[in-house]
């Protein structure tokens, strides 16, 4: 897909008219400074095109904080794999040094750029623009990402210099990874040890990534679309309004994956926290796996793993699996990868109805089923009649009789024969119809 960077000083307002542009709130926004601290793709069309927008934090090439050069890096990244630049600036406060310097950047690069003088919310202050013409990058085009002015000539102009061809690939088959968990457990790490390389800006200072990113990557000749997510933090912690939104996205991240990786710190074990989030995406439908990172740090004579995996059996019904890795040391990168992929294979997996009642048969003969009033249940026949989530229908002759240890442990037992831990499944127990006397 052909990609448009967005780029500017701190504060001019890039994810406000990134959101315009796609007519989505995807991109956090805040009147504060420097809230778009990673570079985020944010698929849209006009007229026909299909483009990605890539969202970058502010450039401010004088400030020499740790965290401001990751995102001019990260900027930098983002140029070089555009095909359109978009300067944006900001129209009310007028020509800056700092545009100035993002400018020269862009002519250094070599990509068509377009230049945005934004906040023009009224057409008066359209002689605003003509501070810009300075820039030496063309006519300065005005445009209000609250009001909307001037976004669709913006848009033709961007498609008018995007290359053509490179449609975008059918997605059916791309597995969605949704990355989640409490904020500077490494999720960042993590994501770039899968990737190879830094996508995602790492920093010691916790909830350093705070837009939900998307990219794509192949393990094994399969497509996995990694998304990264801000961290969750609890809620009586979620004291700023930037912290409530970024809670919200990661939600909304676990909502459209099909599998999670909870990211846990294994210097702290599996927190409470940790459990919660999981049973958030578990609730959202994914397939999960719970992942200890920064087992370096660890002593695995001093960890009890074992037991770590069986409190989180008794604490979660849908057993998610725990895993250990180390985006430091490369240790299990590639094992949680096909890991992720199993677990959107096997909810994905229909299981044959004659296997599934040979299954009911091993069941009933392992342990007998309830009775009530001296009369037993009896599970006649099992088909699966759903996958993502799988879903099965037991019959039965009386639901009354059923209890519920005996329904956790039919799922519990499911589980356990097809490897289904961590998924989310639905099991009905339907009645029969028409009984025979003195069932």
């Amino acid at each position: 897909m052909r990609k448009v960077a967005v780029v500017g000083y701190p504060n001019v307002g890039k994810s406000s008219l990134v959101n315009r542009l796609t007519q989505s709130r995807e991109a956090v926004v805040h009147e504060r400074s420097g809230i778009t601290r990673d570079r985020k793709e944010l698929a849209t069309d006009w007229n026909g095109r299909q483009f990605a927008l890539i969202d970058t934090g502010g450039v401010d090439l004088e400030d020499t904080d740790p965290l401001a050069v990751s995102i001019r890096d990260q900027v930098r990244e983002a140029l070089s794999d555009a095909d359109v630049a978009l300067l944006v600036v900001d129209g009310k406060a007028g020509f800056r040094a700092g545009d100035e310097e993002v400018a020269d950047m862009l002519r250094k690069g070599g990509l068509p750029v377009v230049l945005a003088a934004n906040k023009i919310d009224n057409p008066k202050d359209f002689g605003l623009i003509h501070d810009f013409h300075g820039l030496g990058l063309g006519e300065p085009m005005a445009v209000s990402a609250a009001q909307g002015l001037g976004t669709g000539d913006l848009l033709d102009r961007l498609v008018e210099l995007l290359p053509e061809g490179d449609e975008p690939e059918d997605d059916e088959d791309i597995v969605r990874l949704a990355v989640i968990g409490r904020p500077n457990v490494g999720k960042s790490s993590l994501v770039n040890a899968f990737l190879g390389r830094e996508r995602v800006i790492v920093s010691d200072i916790a909830g350093t990534t705070r837009d939900s990113i998307d990219t794509p990557i192949e393990v094994d000749g399969r497509k996995l679309l990694l998304v990264d997510t801000a961290g969750i933090r609890r809620a009586a912690k979620v004291n700023e309004s930037v912290e409530y939104y970024t809670s919200l996205r990661s939600q909304r991240a676990a909502d459209r994956a099909d599998v999670a990786l909870v990211v846990c710190d294994a210097t702290d074990g599996v927190t409470s926290q940790d459990l919660r989030i999981a049973e958030l995406a578990m609730k959202s439908g994914c397939a999960t796996a719970l992942v200890l990172n920064k087992w370096d740090l660890t002593s695995g004579d001093d960890f009890d793993l074992d037991h770590e995996r069986a409190r989180v059996n008794r604490k979660l019904r849908l057993r998610p699996k725990v895993l250990t890795t180390s985006a430091k040391t490369g240790r299990h990168i590639n094992r949680i990868l096909i890991e992720a992929l199993s677990l959107a294979e096997r909810a994905s997996y229909r299981i044959p109805t004659p296997e599934l009642n040979r299954f009911l048969g091993d069941l009933t003969a392992s342990r007998e089923t309830p009775q009530k009033q001296g009369r037993r249940l009896k599970l006649f026949y099992a088909a699966q009649i759903e996958t993502r989530p799988p879903r099965f229908s037991i019959h039965v002759n009386h639901r009354n009789r059923l209890t519920r240890d005996y329904a956790y442990f039919v799922e519990n037992r499911l589980r356990e024969r097809y490897a289904l831990e961590g998924i989310p499944l639905v099991i009905d127990f339907v009645e029969r119809q028409q009984r025979r006397r003195g069932e």
